[in-house]
């Protein structure tokens, strides 16, 4: 790995993108129909109107000590299931999940099923914090 390497974090939500309609029609799924929203990460870091300020705050907390981090540069991506398969060749991806781009190859961070069994934001913020430290990324 060159010491310019880039890691990226990067989340897939189990959806596909496509602008204002599909966003706002998710919402609704998400708010009225819980029993049958299949997107476990946009449930618990999302909300109505958007990302939660939580989750937003814990990112950007983690992307800004660039210095304190093991390698070079760090940042997280939000993809959906289209645009992750637009990026990378990856065929047998679930979502949703996490992945870890080391400039070299492509490593699950969060499976399927952990995903799926987060219930709240503190708990995805110790499992990524964990993560990191697993993955030597702190």
């Amino acid at each position: 790995m060159s010491e310019e390497a880039e890691n990226k974090l990067i989340f897939v939500f189990n959806a596909d993108s496509g602008g204002a309609w599909a966003g706002l029609k998710d919402s609704l799924k998400k708010t009225f129909k819980k029993s049958t929203y299949e997107c476990n990460l946009c449930a618990v870091t999302y909300g109505f109107f958007g990302q939660k300020k939580q989750w937003k705050n814990f990112v950007n907390e983690l992307e800004v000590p660039v210095e304190q981090m093991k390698k070079d540069k760090f940042k997280f991506e939000f993809l959906h299931k289209d645009e992750f398969y637009e990026q990378y060749n990856v065929k047998d991806a679930k979502f949703p999940s996490a992945y870890l781009d080391d400039g070299r190859e492509l490593k699950v961070f969060i499976s399927l099923k952990e995903m799926n069994a987060i219930k709240d934001i503190p708990e995805l913020e110790a499992l990524v914090t964990k993560r990191l430290d697993e993955f030597n990324l702190r």
